[in-house]
């Protein structure tokens, strides 16, 4: 007798950072477990080109998801960047509540600056962001990160230093989950 073939079907995934839902396509619930999901936040953030990559986790017979990585793509970076300005790039990581993370921030300045005001912008906003870091936990900061509060606040507190056209989380990654 021959075998009945199995067909795939459409399951709903939740994302809750962002209070959205999705469809993923597979034989049971049971196989989105541990898959990544990639969601284009174009629409979202209002033309600020990002990309939002999500780990599925099962909860019984629900599928939720959990933020593994934002990046903001380069033609929206080059965009921003025009004729007449300087942009301060930096890349660390470091540890918040529940991870170990990765962030690269990126800073345009208003006209052209000299190197030693270049390093003070990277300084300080490498100083902030630590400092950040070490008292949320990795959802929260990914969900400042998405509301713009995070870049908001280091704007202003960087303003001191030299006022930013504009200035942005380019990628944000957890590395490493600490085993609680």
């Amino acid at each position: 007798m021959a075998k009945a073939k199995k067909k795939k079907k459409f399951f709903d995934v939740e994302i809750p950072i962002i209070n959205k839902t999705t469809q993923l396509f597979a034989f049971e619930i049971k196989d989105l477990g541990g898959k990544f999901v990639k969601y284009d936040l174009t629409r979202l953030l209002r033309g600020k080109n990002a990309v939002l990559q999500l780990k599925v986790q099962l909860k019984g017979e629900k599928a939720t998801t959990i933020p593994q990585e934002l990046k903001i793509l380069p033609y929206f970076i080059k965009k921003m960047v025009r004729k007449g300005t300087n942009y301060v790039e930096d890349s660390f990581s470091t540890k918040s509540k529940d991870s170990i993370i990765k962030i690269k921030p990126f800073l345009v300045t208003r006209r052209k600056v000299s190197r030693a005001v270049r390093k003070a912008l990277r300084d300080k906003a490498r100083e902030e962001l630590i400092k950040y870091a070490k008292a949320k936990d990795s959802i929260a900061i990914f969900e400042d990160i998405l509301k713009n509060q995070l870049q908001k606040t280091l704007s202003l507190k960087l303003k001191k230093i030299y006022p930013l056209s504009l200035c942005e989380i380019r990628f944000l990654k957890i590395e490493d989950k600490k085993q609680e």
